[in-house]
């Protein structure tokens, strides 16, 4: 979903940006209202996303589980053939069979461990084709401290194909900053459980 600066132009998932920076853009380009921050300042979105939405939200989550588990099939499943990953991007892969190859390091999560979660997911005049936005958790295991754990926002774009919702575009929207501590990751962690689609 996202793609951090220095990294996505080696192939690297498009992950996105510090919650306070996400929570901006979304509400610039119009909807939900900002509800009180978390206990690490993020704010937090409440959404009146509809039951169309929500399955986007749920296929978002869905495709994040799928990293997590190291399940390089899953992963493939939720790619539309034509996915492009670090869209926007001269060297952008481009297919699902290239993205698969791109982002085979990140699924297998030997050097980098990404989670995320969708923030708000938007559905405009077009029902098959969705706006997804949220943070993401990027950790480097073998970093010290300082730098093991970082955070930023991705934004996706997804097509009802056929039988299901696909990824067709990934992108980056901000550099990763800094978490300041471990507790910080473990909570993000924690929210990116339990978080569910608001409508």
């Amino acid at each position: 979903m996202i793609a951090f600066a220095g990294h996505r132009a080696r192939g690297w998932h498009a992950i996105v940006a510090h919650a306070a920076l996400w929570l901006a853009s979304a509400c610039a380009h119009a909807q939900p209202a900002a509800g009180p921050p978390d206990a690490d300042g993020y704010p937090t979105l409440k959404a009146g996303h509809t039951e169309r939405e929500c399955a986007v939200w749920a296929r978002e989550q869905s495709f994040a589980r799928a990293v997590e588990r190291h399940d390089a099939d899953a992963f493939a499943e939720h790619l539309h053939p034509g996915a492009i990953f670090n869209a926007g991007e001269v060297a952008a892969p481009r297919g699902r069979e290239a993205v698969v190859k791109a982002w085979a390091g990140i699924v297998e999560g030997q050097t980098v461990v990404l989670r995320w979660r969708p923030g708000v997911v938007q559905i405009g005049g077009d029902p098959d084709v969705a706006l997804s936005r949220g943070p993401y958790l990027l950790e480097l295991p073998g970093a010290e401290p300082a730098k093991r754990w970082r955070v930023g926002e991705f934004q996706s774009i997804w097509v009802r194909d056929r039988d299901a919702w696909r990824v067709l575009y990934d992108m980056g929207a901000t550099p990763p900053q800094p978490m300041e501590t471990p507790e910080a990751a473990r909570r993000f962690v924690a929210a990116h459980e339990s978080l569910a689609c608001e409508r």
